[in-house]
């Protein structure tokens, strides 16, 4: 059965009406996504090595039994232990090695899969309420609006559109959620952990991406563009999107088929 949902505009009233297209259909497959997820996290990992001849670079040798101390490897001319991987400066037991398997592969039919199952479960208004997001004074999901939005220049602009269309609650879900990282990674460049709100999602991006950057948990991505990791962050489906409708439009030529 077909599925006919309202378009709403800038102001939060509806102004049309448009038929979903067949992939918001597609049967939810939590495990294909979480898949996809991590074969897209992984993929960005750099593989790491050490030099075959890291702590080796030296005269150490064993002076073998018979001289009252322990036959490990030391300095020519010194009592002082090398090589051995006990010692200082010597090389590691076990190091990384740049030939370990660190991605993970998926087929490319997997891949689709798990895209149009991800935009699928967007348009489920259980999964977006379980996966922590405010939609109680959402007209509607999925959310979609006129092509009007791709416009927008101004984050006031982008402001105002989310007050009328009750998707301004999750954005301040996502600032009041604002943590700093436990862990050493908070002094590595990833000091704090953001919460994601709301994914807007169009076929062209008039000003939009710049309107909207700056919003807490906010993501902007062209309809072509979409991955796994921007609709179900985590792996987790369900995240609270809004579509304009030239991209409602272009999921129907085919796209991730």
């Amino acid at each position: 059965m077909v599925r006919v949902i309202n378009v709403y505009n800038l102001d939060g009233d509806p102004t049309d009406r448009i038929s979903l297209p067949p992939i918001f259909e597609t049967p939810l497959r939590i495990d294909i996504i979480r898949r996809a997820v991590i074969s897209s996290i992984t993929a960005r990992i750099q593989p790491q090595g050490r030099d075959k001849l890291a702590g080796k670079r030296t005269t150490a040798e064993s002076w073998g039994p018979g001289y009252g101390v322990a036959r490990v490897p030391r300095i020519k001319g010194s009592r002082r232990a090398a090589f051995a991987p006990m010692t200082v400066g010597g090389y590691k037991t076990h190091p990384p090695r740049v030939e370990k398997v660190v991605y993970e592969a998926i087929n490319k039919k997997e891949r689709r899969l798990a895209i149009r199952s991800a935009i699928a479960a967007t348009a489920n208004r259980e999964l977006v309420e379980k996966r922590g997001h405010i939609i109680s004074s959402i007209p509607e999901v999925p959310l979609v609006v006129v092509e009007d939005i791709e416009k927008l220049q101004k984050t006031r602009e982008v402001r105002n559109v989310f007050m009328n269309l009750g998707l301004w609650a999750d954005v301040e879900r996502a600032k009041n959620g604002v943590r700093i990282r436990a862990g050493k990674g908070k002094r590595r460049g990833r000091r704090y952990k953001k919460p994601k709100s709301v994914l807007i999602v169009v076929a062209n991006n008039e000003g939009i991406v710049k309107a909207a950057r700056n919003l807490p948990g906010v993501d902007v991505a062209l309809v072509r563009n979409l991955n796994v990791e921007l609709l179900a962050p985590g792996g987790h489906p369900g995240r609270l999107t809004l579509w304009s409708q030239a991209a409602v439009l272009e999921l129907d030529k085919g796209l991730f088929m």
